[in-house]
């Protein structure tokens, strides 16, 4: 911690640490401190009984950083000094507080870390550690319209009944209720092996113009989810004039569609996001 990097504001440092207090016009970490102080104060414990019961915690993992003087205390509860994670995890075993919840006062929220980490490139391949323990939560659908036939590839955002919060940290990155879902019908073949049948789309509303180009190869080319006077559909797209090409997957062995544009077909976005199962090789052979 000591040589932590800042890129704001200045602040001033303890004086016997190296804990950072913090910047004057930044009140954060002072009611943080005074949210600490209110739960010693409701288990009537005194400073001396927080630095008394500290040093036991110190003493039994045989490292001194879990212990705070009463200075240190003072100066964390009033002052917004920022205490070390040795200090912090002692307080919430004292005061018998949740830890991350504590964290999440002084700002720092577990569940935005993997979306942190997107925005940091790594070029070699690696295993992520980031776990879903539990903490930080999502905006996902609860419930769906009964009258859903998954045989048919639609547009999942009109049937969603009722969102609720889950706590699926890998996916906090995602800001999912300002996209669209989509499924792709258990019977749609017309994208496979890219889509699957039975697929889950995220579906991003601001990318409805089709492109003509900019793709090396067919990774990279845009799919769409279209909306036409028979349903839905969902692949990659041209566009002539007032006609629109819908062009499957050649592996699908099925073939274009044409519609009149804009008359006959909507394009609703674009293709985002994708979760699919990956053993649908032999079904493909069967149905074959």
């Amino acid at each position: 911690m000591r040589d932590q990097k800042q890129f704001s504001m200045p602040y001033t440092r303890g004086p016997s640490s190296g804990e950072p207090a913090v910047a004057r016009k930044d009140h954060s970490m002072e009611e943080a401190g005074l949210k600490l102080k209110r739960a010693r104060e409701r288990l009537n414990l005194r400073y001396r009984d927080v630095e008394e019961a500290s040093l036991r915690i110190a003493e039994r993992h045989n490292n001194s950083e879990f212990g705070i003087a009463l200075s240190r205390l003072a100066d964390i509860e009033n002052k917004g000094t920022v205490p070390t994670i040795y200090r912090l995890y002692s307080l919430c075993a004292i005061y018998r507080l949740d830890l991350l919840e504590v964290l999440e006062w002084y700002g720092i929220n577990l569940s935005e870390m993997p979306a942190d980490a997107a925005t940091v490139e790594v070029e070699r391949t690696h295993l992520v550690g980031f776990g879903a323990d539990g903490y930080g939560d999502i905006q996902v659908p609860l419930s769906l319209d009964p009258g859903l036939d998954l045989r048919r590839t639609t547009y999942l955002s009109r049937f969603i009944q009722r969102w609720g919060k889950l706590p699926l940290m890998l996916l906090n990155g995602l800001d999912l209720k300002n996209h669209r879902y989509a499924f792709i019908g258990t019977e749609d073949w017309s994208m496979y092996p890219l889509l699957a049948p039975g697929s889950l789309v995220l579906i991003d509303e601001t990318r409805r113009k089709i492109a003509s180009g900019g793709w090396t190869n067919e990774f990279e080319r845009p799919i769409y989810f279209l909306e036409h006077r028979d349903g839905y559909a969902c692949g990659w797209c041209s566009l002539e004039s007032d006609r629109l090409t819908l062009q499957p997957h050649p592996a699908s062995a099925c073939p274009p569609r044409l519609f009149a544009w804009p008359d006959e077909v909507d394009v609703i976005g674009q293709v985002a996001g994708v979760a699919m199962r990956l053993d649908l090789a032999q079904r493909r052979r069967t149905r074959s």
